[in-house]
């Protein structure tokens, strides 16, 4: 029983120890306060030797561990607590190396082991028995860290830090222009800025970080200096020691004490001269070097065939330049050999194919939502640098805008440049078909007075493309003078964005497709989920609801309240599948969203309402039952009801009246239907669509 106890407790300390490593690990940021304050407190308090030489073991394998993670990283941005880390590294030395001379100067006197095994070790296997040979091998390794490699990085970084700030606007622009062209999407764009501002601060922050590297050799120079006049003037004067035992033994442990800190100070600025000559190279660095330098078979031919001339020179040893050349030749024999092999490979896929692999017809059939086709002279309007007024930022700024008004998200903007295009002219094109076209002038500003009367001011007559307003193009300089005249400025791409906005405000309808639906539905609170679940396709399918948001659409009428739309739907579903009656339902329920939608600036609703007789004839002429129910009005009667509509309407704009049409809820749909077709921005309502609370003014009646 004692043996099986003993054997069942045993795995239990493993446990037992990974649980606390865990739990130590868990709490990293006490433990790197522990470790900072550790680094100020050698700074003050004396360390026992066998403390310092296991603090002198950590400083080595800390600056190895650093240089073997550059080696591998794929790219710079993976180790970006690179500055951090090397000031922590630097910060380690300098408090060892001030702990190492209190022990020197102290206990200098005592041999070789008066600050420890490491230093002993160092200064003994370096020198080589010689204090000059030692002072000699650790200036040329202070030279090669600080002239060499230190000076040589910070460049690096200073350089790669330089062109990031510059490259910047550029590399954000083509951000934002692969987002508005559908190429990515927002989650993609947001992490390619965010990677760009990474890369900028870490090359600045390497920039900064190489002088810590500048001053760690600087200081292990004067540290080194200084503890051998010292530990002279020491052991000469308090010691009692001769000159030149003095000498040599303050020097073996000095200059032991510098090796053991210069060569980690080496290791890490080699470590920092990878990390920022990475910026241009993907993978990892053997990978990288191996792949380039090994990579041509004619230059590694080449260097065969000069180490063998090397070698048969008079004077020269000729094993080692024949073993090298033998490398290399075999190795160019390799490369050869492989690059045939793929080229083989690849010549008889190519021959096994029966013909050629062609483009798919679906790809042919693919269509663009929205696309805007620019001529040559347009596209600085894409590249312009100045922020705000770029093609692509209005682009943004109009989906989050339709967004808003009618709870519809627009599909990406393509823009492309057209060559049969003339220079100026721009195309809107809604799936394929082209839905506005206009002319800009990218170097000018229109101008238009919003009085009506004619532009005090020299430039080239035109009119507004999107409503067709008499306008001007006027020279930039003249911006100040139209503005104290009271005219309103435009800059050209916002002519553009109106025009745009206006396009897709008429085509909303076309544009809403059953996956858009899909995703509208899907993307309500889980709260309004089980009413979706009741409604699709229990009680109507879902393209039945996509046509109900089309009908609401095609009159402006915002769908963001999609809760109470699908509430109104499921309530008309009961007597009714005609996707125009459930329309009439669901505005019903929107009444209070349609009177404010028609509330001018007098807090009221200017009215036109439909006459008795006129509510007659329409009613009249209204043929068959349910889904086949249309209207047969007398071309005569359209024709008589086209007129006084136009000139009623006509009449009350000139009096700076927008009006409405009332209707009787049974012929709205009909009556919108003929007023669509000349005058479609005139909005006709019933009397279900007023709520109760809504002011009103009737101003006349057809």
């Amino acid at each position: 029983m004692t043996a099986n106890a003993t054997t069942a407790a045993a795995p239990r300390a493993p446990s037992a120890w990974s649980a606390r490593l865990a739990g130590m690990l868990g709490h990293g940021d006490i433990v790197l306060a522990m470790g900072v304050i550790t680094i100020l407190v050698v700074l003050i308090l004396p360390l026992p030797r066998w403390l310092l030489d296991v603090s002198l073991a950590f400083s080595i394998t800390l600056s190895v561990l650093i240089l073997l993670t550059s080696l591998f990283i794929q790219k710079p941005l993976e180790f970006n607590a690179f500055p951090t880390v090397l000031l922590l590294a630097t910060m380690v030395r300098l408090a060892l190396n001030l702990a190492s001379t209190r022990l020197i100067l102290t206990h200098g006197h005592e041999g070789p082991g008066a600050a420890g095994g490491v230093i002993e070790a160092f200064g003994g296997f370096v020198m080589g028995g010689n204090f000059v040979i030692g002072i000699i091998v650790f200036t040329i390794l202070v030279i090669v860290n600080f002239v060499v490699i230190t000076k040589g990085s910070g460049r690096i970084a200073e350089v790669s830090a330089r062109f990031n700030l510059d490259a910047m606007p550029g590399k954000q622009m083509a951000i934002d222009a692969d987002l508005s062209a559908g190429l990515i999407d927002e989650d993609q764009a947001r992490a390619r800025r965010t990677e760009l501002e990474e890369e900028s601060s870490f090359f600045g922050a390497m920039d900064g970080a190489a002088k810590f590297v500048r001053g760690d050799a600087i200081a292990g120079l004067l540290i080194t200096g200084i503890n051998v006049l010292a530990g002279m003037i020491i052991g000469v004067g308090q010691n009692g020691l001769s000159f030149g035992d003095a000498a040599e033994t303050f020097t073996r442990l000095t200059v032991g004490d510098g090796l053991v800190s210069q060569i980690p100070a080496i290791v890490v600025s080699i470590a920092a001269g990878i990390v920022v000559t990475k910026a241009g190279v993907r993978g990892a660095t053997e990978k990288a070097l191996f792949s380039q330098l090994a990579g041509q078979p004619k230059v590694l031919g080449m260097s065969a065939f000069l180490l063998t001339a090397l070698a048969v020179l008079p004077g020269i040893p000729a094993l080692p330049f024949l073993l090298l050349a033998a490398a290399s030749g075999g190795l160019a024999w390799h490369v050869r050999r492989a690059a045939h092999v793929r080229d083989d490979a690849s010549t008889d896929a190519a021959n096994a194919a029966a013909q050629p692999a062609e483009e798919p017809i679906t790809a042919v059939m693919r269509m663009d939502d929205i696309r805007i086709e620019l001529g040559y002279n347009l596209l600085s309007l894409v590249n312009t640098a100045q922020e705000g007024l770029r093609l692509t930022d209005q682009v943004k700024a109009l989906r989050r805008q339709l967004a808003t008004d009618l709870g519809f998200v627009m599909p990406s903007v393509r823009i492309q440049d057209n060559l049969q295009l003339p220079a100026d002219a721009y195309v809107v094109r809604i799936k394929e078909v082209e839905a506005g076209r206009g002319e800009i002038r990218p170097a000018m500003l229109l101008v238009m007075d919003p009085r009506g009367d004619a532009i005090p001011l020299s430039g080239e007559q035109t009119r507004e493309p999107t409503f067709g307003l008499p306008a001007m193009w006027i020279d930039p300089r003249l911006r100040e003078d139209a503005l104290f005249r009271g005219l309103t400025v435009v800059e050209p791409s916002t002519v553009l964005t109106t025009h745009l906005t206006e396009v897709i405000k008429d085509h909303v309808s076309d544009l809403l497709s059953y996956a858009e639906t899909r995703k509208l539905l899907d993307e309500l609170d889980k709260n309004e989920q089980k009413l979706v679940a009741d409604l699709i396709p229990n009680q109507i399918a879902l393209g039945g609801v996509q046509r109900v948001l089309q009908n609401l659409l095609a009159e402006r009428i915002s769908i963001r309240d999609l809760p109470t739309i699908l509430e109104g739907v499921s309530e008309a579903c009961g007597h009714t599948r005609n996707a125009v009656q459930i329309t009439e339902h669901v505005r019903a329920r929107l009444a209070r969203q349609i009177s404010d939608m028609h509330t001018g600036d007098n807090g009221y609703i200017p009215l036109v309402a439909l006459s008795p007789d006129w509510e007659r004839t329409f009613a009249e002429s209204l043929i068959g039952q349910g889904d086949d129910r249309q209207l047969a009005l007398p071309p005569t009667k359209m024709q008589e009801f086209v007129a006084a509509i136009r000139n009623t309407f006509e009449r009350h704009a000139l009096a700076g009246e927008s009006c409405v049409l009332l209707t009787s809820p049974g012929i709205r749909p009909y009556v919108r239907a003929i007023v669509d077709r000349f005058r479609p921005a005139t909005a006709v309502i019933s009397q279900n669509d007023v709520h109760a609370k809504a002011r009103i003014k009737t101003l006349g009646q057809i």
